[in-house]
């Protein structure tokens, strides 16, 4: 049923197969059955099991799954220890995936839920009320205040019909329809005046239509078959991860390759057996490579930060737009609701032939502040609320913040009689008893009004309005329109009688001034606004509202600047006449788009996300779901909003506030800092881990037995990581530029970073171990056979304690001192490196140490179940550790601390380099 608002009544009847008199109950009962039930449609949903089924799909879930294995098969299976931690990180993780896509799915049903519960229609010759799931095409349905528009509808009949259609198109007052207006094909919806559309509010007036479309084919169906069909966004989040995941693959391949090549170099004799160890070997290092904690820590960085912002009116309802906010280049914003208060307000008034604002002080006896209050149908309730057309509601509010007690006014001088709005008019009028004479207040549109003036009255004289009166007035109605103020002009007159034509009452009439309302910006906005441009960030602006209304909110918000006469104001009419390669040769011309459509919004930010842009998309109303749904992060409206845009969101604002976004990109752009500074930390350290082990077998050392491994990767990794990713963000990270779809984890140094502090800790391990060897402690040197048998045998290394040989004791005593003071020193290492990664480039004395209070707990409990491994009897034994002698201590603690010093020195370099550049 496309375009039939263009069409002429007889052609809609003739294509819809109805009549004025409307369907009988049987042609709609067979409708109901061919076309279905007026309700909006779901998608099959998957189930849970297959959900959970699909988190096992990234990457590196699957490295991480088959290096659970290769550890329980290179153990022989008697070591599942790693396999367990393995499966139960990924399970959490997988659990906590199927979680979050079950809550995702709200969108469709927000819209279902959405329907009026029932519709007024005509039926066998006679009206008749159903429930709104029964309409067919064809049925003639009858509309009045208050009332939802059940289906779309092109409109028969109108008198005075006013609807709001803001959840829709996105416009912020109530559209005037007229079943008269003849409609161009092209024209948007926000344009169709003789349509009204399925789960708008009637809010004046009322209306005859007939159904031109149900259930899926409606607007709001359109809508909710876009958000089913947009395509699921792949965050940078995921991006990072996933060539994280693959550069960690070919590294591990690499490791696992190189390796066994090594060990087969130095067989004598290759031998099964000989190659077998060599391969098991190979892939150990292989498994300890893997930062099997990094799924975790990035999950419980992101719900940590979910944390911090729901204190801060950001509520995120799915993990990965946490780090997506930090990487935003566009923040693609809807006018209404985001970026002004959604809420018509007098902003100027012109009275007594002086212009002033609406903050002036005003006499409860003005003739303009009564007039604006007496032709008004606002009902005050109970609790106090204006209810009405948000135009009048803001002439109300206005009286009311002048201590204008409209209640008790009316009670003195009650209305008797009205001349209703009219579209054809544009004019409502009321009148009122006072002592003596009857008060006629007029209202409407300055053009229509001004023909029926002939006196002006200036501070309560009244005298013949001149032509060079009416020029002025036209002047400021120019003036306050170019200014995107909606204007309504006042007027009255004094009669001893009330006349039997009423229409009579809008002639000869006093003018009394113009009032000049709109739907303000946030007071907050521009400020918002600003600090994203020093961001990096560039807003757009996208509305259903008209161009002059759109283009005056955007320079009063600093996103068009006043003095550039660059057309920067682009409309839905315009954007339809570009191609694809058209509008994206011009996208970065335009801030403002005016009068668009759904799928203009859609294109809008599918146009920026071709130019490599992190696109962000605000909104509030039905409209913007598909978008919301399409950019890289969605945002809506956690008080206006709909629950259909907030279904189909990312993360909702609990306070509708454009600043709060900002805040919530400050947090996002420290969640990226965070997580890469625990994946430098810990591939810098299972570099380390590598490098020793590989360096080791190299030359034919036993520097760190699998225990080790393991007990590292559990104690120091896994919560020094964790308290990286609560750091607070470093100065200034709100000035830095986006760091765009190409950055990765790798970026800004830390690449290089992970390499040489791998290294550098691997070679201070290894040194470590030769200088334990070449200088034995003293109490080594001069231990009994017996002594040292039983030594050996407390270590928890048998084998050895059966050799008689002295020689061979000794030896074996020095090699397990070395092997416990290369687990200490590179535990401790890694440890002590944990200061440097707070900043990749500053000092660790600029940062701060303490900041953190994550930090300042997890490393001491690190230090202690780590030094619990070597110092209290009994997990000597378990570890296969001996007891270390002060001269042994010393050297590890100066390895271990040597680390910060050496790092401290190479980041002093780069800065000076840095320095030396710009």
């Amino acid at each position: 049923m496309e375009n039939l608002f263009s069409k002429s009544k007889t052609v809609v009847f003739e294509t819809v197969k109805s009549s004025v008199k409307g369907l009988t109950s049987e042609e709609a009962d067979k409708r109901l059955v061919e076309n279905g039930r007026n309700e909006l449609i779901a998608t099959k949903k998957k189930s849970w099991f297959i959900m959970f089924l699909d988190q096992f799909k990234d990457l590196m879930i699957i490295i991480l799954l088959i290096a659970a294995v290769l550890s329980v098969v290179t153990s022989g299976g008697e070591d599942i220890s790693d396999a367990i931690i393995i499966l139960a990180v990924v399970l959490i993780n997988a659990a906590f995936g199927v979680y979050q896509e079950g809550r995702a799915e709200a969108a469709i049903e927000a819209l279902k839920n959405m329907s009026s519960p029932a519709a007024r229609v005509r039926r066998d010759g006679h009206i008749a009320e159903i429930d709104s799931k029964n309409l067919v095409l064809g049925d003639i349905v009858l509309l009045e205040a208050g009332d939802v528009v059940p289906a779309d509808i092109r409109l028969l009949e109108s008198a005075s019909l006013k609807i709001e259609e803001s959840a829709l198109t996105g416009e912020s007052v109530p559209v005037e329809k007229d079943a008269k207006s003849e409609i161009s094909e092209d024209a948007g919806i926000g344009d169709r005046l003789n349509s009204a559309y399925q789960n708008s509010n009637v809010t004046y007036g009322r209306a005859t239509g007939v159904v031109i479309a149900t259930g899926m084919s409606t607007e709001v169906g359109k809508i909710a078959k876009m958000i089913e069909s947009a395509d699921e966004t792949e965050t940078p989040l995921k991006r990072n991860l996933n060539r994280l995941s693959g550069f960690l693959t070919w590294m591990i391949l690499g490791i696992a390759i190189v390796t066994f090549v090594v060990h087969v170099l130095r067989l004598d004799q290759i031998t099964p057996n000989g190659l077998v160890e060599g391969l098991m070997t190979s892939v150990a290092l292989a498994v300890a490579a893997i930062p099997e904690g990094l799924p975790a820590i990035v999950t419980i960085v992101l719900s940590l930060s979910t944390q911090v912002l729901a204190k801060q009116n950001s509520i995120i309802r799915k993990l990965p737009a946490v780090e997506t906010l930090g990487s935003t280049d566009i923040i693609c914003s809807d006018k209404t609701g985001t970026l002004t208060m959604n809420k018509m307000t007098v902003e100027k008034l012109y009275r007594n032939m002086i212009l002033e604002e609406a903050s002036a002080p005003v006499e409860s006896s003005d003739l303009t502040l009564q007039i604006m209050n007496f032709a008004n149908d606002t009902k005050l309730t109970e609790a106090g609320e204006l209810l009405g057309d948000p135009t009048e509601t803001a002439l109300v509010k206005y009286g009311q913040d002048k201590n204008y007690d409209l209640t008790d006014e009316l009670i003195i001088h009650p209305r008797i009689a009205e001349l209703p709005f009219d579209s054809d008019r544009k004019l409502m009028s009321t009148v009122h008893e006072f002592d003596g004479y009857f008060f006629v207040a007029v209202k409407g549109a300055p053009d229509q009004l001004l023909k029926r003036l002939n006196k002006k009255s200036v501070n309560g004289e009244v005298s013949k309005l001149t032509e060079a009166d009416s020029e002025a007035i036209l002047a400021i109605n120019k003036l306050l329109a170019t200014q995107a103020l909606r204007v309504l002009m006042m007027a009255y007159k004094e009669i001893d009688e009330i006349p039997s034509d009423l229409n009579k009452l809008e002639e000869d009439l006093i003018f009394a001034g113009l009032v000049g309302m709109i739907d303000p910006e946030r007071p907050e906005a521009a400020d918002a606004v600003a600090t994203a441009k020093s961001a990096g960030i560039r807003p757009i602006m996208i509305t259903g509202d008209h161009q002059d209304t759109a283009e005056a909110i955007a320079k009063r918000l600093g996103l068009i600047d006043e003095e550039d006469n660059e057309d920067h104001v682009l409309t839905g009419a315009e954007l339809n006449e570009l191609t694809d390669e058209e509008f994206q040769k011009k996208v970065k011309q335009y801030s403002v788009y005016a009068r668009v459509s759904p799928e203009h919004k859609v294109r809008i930010v599918k146009a920026w996300q071709n130019e490599g842009k992190v696109v962000a998309m605000t909104g509030d109303g039905v409209n913007d779901a598909p978008a919301l749904k399409t950019a890289d992060i969605g945002i809506g409206m956690g008080i206006t909003g709909t629950e259909v845009s907030k279904g189909a969101s990312d993360m909702i604002l609990a306070d509708d506030n454009f600043a709060t976004i900002i805040t919530a990109v400050h947090e996002g752009r420290k969640v990226f800092a965070n997580i890469q500074r625990s994946i430098q930390y810990l591939l810098s350290a299972n570099t380390a881990e590598v490098l020793t082990v590989f360096l080791a077998t190299l030359f034919g050392w036993a520097t760190l037995l699998p225990v080790h491994l393991l007990w590292i990767n559990l104690v120091t990794d896994t919560l020094p990581a964790i308290a990286l990713g609560v750091e607070p963000a470093e100065p200034g990270i709100m000035n830095e530029k986006p760091r765009g779809k190409k950055a990765s984890f790798f970026s800004g140094g830390v690449l290089s970073s992970i390499i040489y502090q791998g290294i550098l800790q691997a070679g201070l391990v290894i040194a470590v171990y030769g200088l334990a060897l070449a200088f034995p402690a003293h109490t080594v040197a001069n231990t009994s056979i017996s002594q040292a048998q039983e030594l050996l045998r407390h270590i928890g290394d048998g084998t050895h304690a059966i050799l008689i040989d002295h020689i061979a004791l000794i030896s074996a005593l020095e090699h397990a001192d070395a092997l416990t003071m290369s687990f200490a020193t590179l535990g401790l290492i890694q440890l002590f490196h944990a200061f440097n990664v707070k900043s990749v480039y500053q000092s660790i004395f600029t940062v701060g140490l303490w900041k953190n209070r994550t930090f300042n707990w997890a490393l001491p409990v690190s230090f202690v179940l780590l030094g619990i491994t070597i110092l209290v009897p009994g997990f000597n034994q378990l570890f296969h550790v001996s007891q270390l002698d002060p001269y042994q201590w010393l050297m590890v603690m100066i390895a271990s601390i040597s680390v910060i010093i050496i790092v401290e020195g190479v980041k002093l370099i780069q800065r000076n380099l840095s320095n030396k550049t710009l």
